[in-house]
């Protein structure tokens, strides 16, 4: 069977994933590229609508009963683009043993792999007796709302492994929550010749900003250390509604900041909330100008995505991390050692979140790139190790 995963067709599939745009929100014609591709294969098609105008695709070959059902799910919408790209970043181009290309990194390489693997399983002919299921989602980058659909709709496996971009030489157990949230602050405008009778949300801002620094939110967590992580990702501010930016001789009476914040143990989105607000009320108490709106989620307008991203502790998932063991062994001659809580990977939120407390044991094993550029290239050799291995684990859970 390995012999039918081919370099030239991963890569090959790779591209054509690239080469189609798919920032989060408009991942359509990806999902319909792959359903086709599927489809050709002898798969059974299901094209779920996760909103209006906004498809996935979830691919299975049904077992002849009797057998484990596994899951290989990975995302098909990729991370908003850097400013230091030199190259058409929709133009896949391979140069030695990278793969170049928007998305590459974060995961098409990936979808790539387990796609391959898939096809290489139903082209072996070996009979099965529980399902191969392989789930292409939107919105991962939104929280994971593409899984959380899929698990609402009842598609639920007895293992299941992500190949998020975290290398072939570690699998990931657990991982951190992810608490995306914004605070709005309001000033009063007034030309900065008079700005002593004005309020400068900006000013304001950079008070609460000052603050933050001092969230509490405490765990006792040894394998991921140095939480909570709090950044303030994004800020805005001006006039009006629409955040106007073209009134630079008047104070800002208007400012927004978009967080991200990286979180262990079993913090509640409730709990968190309740912290920002009181560390916000503190300022208001302090300053009678202070006057703020905290949102979470952060408001539809900044296509941030309202689903939360909680914790993933690998209670579950002990076994499929051995069986994934195994078969890069099989396949490299190594054993991986690195396994669980993997720094600083691990600071990463993903969907294996979800589909642990749908009660699916989970893991995290895929391709990634070198050091430099990591984020714009994922390394081939890696994306046939992964391909290689997830066939062997997806025999070896459904036969």
């Amino acid at each position: 069977m390995l012999s039918l995963i081919r370099e030239e067709d991963v890569v090959d599939l790779a591209k054509k994933l690239i080469a189609i745009p798919s920032p989060t929100e408009s991942e359509k014609q990806v999902t319909f590229l792959i359903a086709e591709r599927l489809r050709a294969e002898g798969f059974e098609i299901e094209i779920q609508e996760v909103s209006p105008g906004r498809p996935q695709v979830v691919a299975r070959l049904r077992g002849e009963g009797g057998g484990r059902s596994f899951m290989l799910n990975g995302h098909m919408d990729n991370d908003s683009l850097t400013a230091d790209w030199k190259q058409d970043p929709y133009q896949p181009t391979v140069e030695g043993n990278r793969l170049w290309g928007a998305g590459a990194h974060n995961m098409k390489g990936g979808l790539a792999s387990m796609l391959s693997a898939a096809i290489a399983v139903k082209r072996s002919g070996v009979a099965l007796r529980g399902d191969l299921v392989v789930a292409c989602v939107v919105g991962e980058l939104q929280g994971g709302k593409g899984t959380l659909h899929l698990l609402r709709s009842g598609i639920k496996t007895d293992l299941a492994v992500i190949p998020e971009p975290y290398s072939t030489d570690v699998i990931i157990t657990k991982c951190v929550g992810v608490h995306k949230c914004a605070i709005t602050v309001y000033g009063r405008s007034i030309h900065t010749g008079r700005s002593e009778s004005g309020v400068d949300a900006i000013q304001k801002m950079l008070k609460a900003i000052d603050a933050l620094k001092d969230l509490d939110l405490p765990v006792h967590e040894p394998d991921i250390p140095n939480l909570p992580k709090l950044l303030v990702a994004s800020i805005i501010g001006g006039r009006g509604e629409a955040y106007d930016l073209a009134g630079p001789s008047n104070l800002a009476d208007k400012c927004t900041v978009i967080i991200d914040l990286r979180y262990a143990g079993d913090w509640t989105p409730r709990q968190i909330d309740e912290r920002f607000v009181a560390l916000l009320e503190k300022i208001k108490s302090e300053d009678a100008d202070f006057r703020y709106e905290y949102h979470h989620p952060p408001p539809p307008m900044f296509r941030v995505g309202g689903i939360d991203m909680p914790p993933m502790n690998g209670t579950l998932s002990q076994e499929v991390a051995i069986i994934v063991q195994d078969a890069h062994a099989r396949i490299t001659g190594t054993r991986i050692t690195r396994v669980g809580a993997v720094l600083p990977y691990s600071y990463a939120g993903n969907d294996t979140a979800h589909l642990e407390r749908a009660g699916i044991p989970c893991c995290l094993y895929g391709p990634r790139g070198y050091a430099d550029d990591v984020e714009k290239h994922v390394r081939i050799d890696e994306m046939m190790t992964c391909a290689r291995v997830l066939a062997l684990v997806a025999l070896g859970v459904c036969r």
